[in-house]
């Protein structure tokens, strides 16, 4: 009961502070109107906030090489849209529940480098390869502890940004990706015994183990106090892997909104939905009686987030215009096909910088 009136303060403040951030922005927007920010790149707001990836395209011969380091923070169990303590799950040693093991909670970290290439004004050719750190905790029903841990290289995605309107105010372009299947999805851990040494479950493998479709489009705008954006990706599993099943299909949308206050320094607010399905098929050597991430029909959901970010162009010398940018989010909703670990936070810091004059079509 504590832990569930702890964490909803926890989310009222971050609400507060938000409504505060949309505030300070909005009362800024009248002053910022008379303003002169050029309609292009070289505004803090010219890009999307930094947890926002395919979002702009180049000119043609342009290249860009960006860095964003990524944390996401998960604590406690949800099923729907209700909070499922400890005992639901795992029951007591007197009174067995639904699972002998229960995750208590869980760290995401992903260092991701990208690059991307215009060959032409209207094509933005791009590629990102990622490094994902996880951990997770867990509880046995008999009280004691345990921590898995994986580590690898992640899926590689890969893909082209194709311009199809593009003027002083409004920009639109396709997003036609694919995630290549480079990250591992057989990673094992040491588990306490009777478990034994045993195959991590679905959301502790770094891949996916399919190619997968990443169909999308982006569209902006800007005027010269403000610029906004939408976008839309799907991410489309194409047939089974290797171990006999695939990851549930997801849509991912987002809305943005930023104002530049000065022509190095701005601000956003963002809005994220994510609506993701369960895995079809399983790994046999997963048992779904023993914890919920095992079990292949609890791993399903939909998440609206809240995010607030800053965002710096800054110019140093001979090296040109660098992009520095911060962003933090958390959700407003989340219903899950739990027990299933909920989300409670995510940042992402990230470092763009552009360069022009190689070979064009």
């Amino acid at each position: 009961m504590h832990e569930r009136i702890e964490r909803r303060t926890r989310r009222a403040s971050a609400g507060r502070w938000l409504a505060l951030f949309l505030g300070f922005t909005a009362i800024g927007w009248p002053a910022l109107a008379s303003e002169d920010h050029t309609n292009n790149h070289t505004r803090p707001d010219g890009h999307a906030p930094i947890g926002v990836m395919g979002d702009h395209t180049h000119a043609a011969g342009e290249v860009m090489f960006s860095y964003r380091w990524m944390r996401m923070r998960m604590d406690g169990n949800r099923s729907s849209t209700r909070h499922d303590s400890i005992p639901s799950v795992i029951g007591t040693p007197g009174r067995p529940g639904r699972f002998l093991v229960v995750p208590t909670d869980m760290d995401m970290e992903m260092h991701m480098v990208g690059a991307m290439y215009a060959p032409h004004d209207r094509i933005t050719l791009m590629g990102m390869l990622p490094f994902v750190r996880l951990s997770m905790d867990h509880l046995r029903r008999d009280g004691r502890r345990f921590r898995t841990n994986n580590e690898r290289i992640g899926d590689v995605r890969a893909g082209a940004l194709i311009t199809l309107f593009d003027d002083e105010m409004h920009h639109l372009h396709l997003n036609a990706g694919v995630s290549i299947p480079t990250g591992n999805i057989r990673r094992k851990d040491t588990l306490p015994a009777p478990l034994n040494r045993g195959r991590l479950p679905y959301p502790m493998q770094i891949g996916s183990g399919t190619w997968d479709l990443m169909p999308g489009a982006t569209y902006t705008g800007r005027v010269s106090w403000l610029s906004w954006g939408l976008q839309g990706i799907a991410t489309i599993r194409t047939g089974r892997n290797s171990l006999g099943y695939r990851l549930g299909n997801r849509i991912d949308g987002t809305a943005w909104a930023a104002v530049p206050w000065t022509d190095w320094f701005s601000t956003s607010a963002r809005v994220g939905y994510s609506a993701f399905g369960n895995v079809v098929g399983r790994d046999d050597l997963l048992n779904p009686n023993l914890v919920p991430t095992a079990d292949p029909n609890r791993r399903g959901g939909r998440r609206l987030e809240l995010f607030a970010g800053v965002n710096l162009a800054i110019p140093l010398g001979p090296l040109g215009t660098h992009r520095f940018a911060v962003e933090g989010g958390f959700p407003a909703y989340e219903w899950l096909n739990g027990p299933q670990l909920e989300t409670d936070w995510s940042i992402t810091v990230g470092w763009q910088k552009a360069f022009k004059g190689l070979p064009a079509l």
